[in-house]
């Protein structure tokens, strides 16, 4: 299996588009999120990972077919740090090994401090994120809670170059 991160081109945002409304629906029952009257999800944040510096859009293919995406954000905390915002891996391949995989490529582009937030109320992210990070970080990971409305668990780490 071959897992691939392909940087998402403005051509593409379409397509990202219509990906997001799988992650939105997978996390309508953990965030309570509600159709418009169009019957789709809302998701305010996708210009910007064309428009503003720091932002990096990308999909992770399987075998060269669309599998997922994941949006960074660089410098959340005015410290250099990289975020991940948003990760999805589609259903097919999930517990494949793909979302490590992905997370592992993700770290390799900017060695350095990171932070990522999962919700308490998503175990099997919570499994990953814990699993993945213990896997990628040197040294100490940090770890602080965030407060509703979106309560959950925020990691800090560092991934060393390889």
């Amino acid at each position: 299996m071959d897992v691939e991160l392909a940087a998402v081109a403005e051509a593409d945002k379409p397509v990202l588009a219509n990906v997001l409304q799988l992650y939105q629906y997978d996390f309508s029952e953990i965030r309570e999120l509600d159709l418009t009257p169009h019957g789709t999800f809302t998701y305010r944040y996708l210009d910007p990972y064309f428009t503003e510096p720091g932002r990096e859009a990308y999909f992770i293919t399987v075998d060269r077919t669309l599998g997922g995406f994941a949006l960074l954000r660089g410098d959340v905390d005015d410290d250099g740090s990289w975020n991940v915002a948003e990760f999805f891996v589609v259903r097919r391949h999930r517990r494949r090994g793909v979302g490590r995989r992905a997370a592992r490529l993700l770290f390799a582009r900017h060695p350095g401090e990171w932070t990522l937030s999962f919700d308490r109320n998503n175990a099997p992210a919570e499994s990953l994120w814990r699993s993945v990070v213990a896997e990628a970080a040197t040294g100490a990971i940090t770890e602080t809670e965030r407060p509703p409305p979106i309560a959950g668990t925020r990691l800090r780490f560092t991934v060393s170059a390889s």
